[in-house]
């Protein structure tokens, strides 16, 4: 599935428990762009997601314009898709 910042894929894990991979690629931004990026993801992931305890396997792909995101923007737009794909 596709958000406007993220593409999130989500397939049954073969693991009893979820599995997640975040790929942020550097688009030209420097490594302290691109870290807090991923621990902005990594954080939201662990809060929204994890808690669920749904086995799936996600990566989570982050687009150029990901960057320039509040951390609440992320949190919105990753949550909601988690949601979906929790289901």
């Amino acid at each position: 599935m596709r958000t406007r910042h993220f593409s999130i894929r989500a397939c049954a894990s073969p693991q009893a428990f979820p599995r997640v991979g975040l790929i942020v690629p550097r688009y030209g931004r420097s490594a302290v762009d691109r870290n807090r990026l991923k621990r902005r993801l990594r954080e939201v992931v662990r809060v929204e997601f994890l808690p669920q305890s749904v086995a799936l396997d996600l990566v989570v792909r982050a687009s150029p314009s990901a960057y320039d995101l509040a951390f609440g923007a992320i949190r919105d737009e990753v949550a909601s898709a988690l949601q979906r794909a929790a289901r």
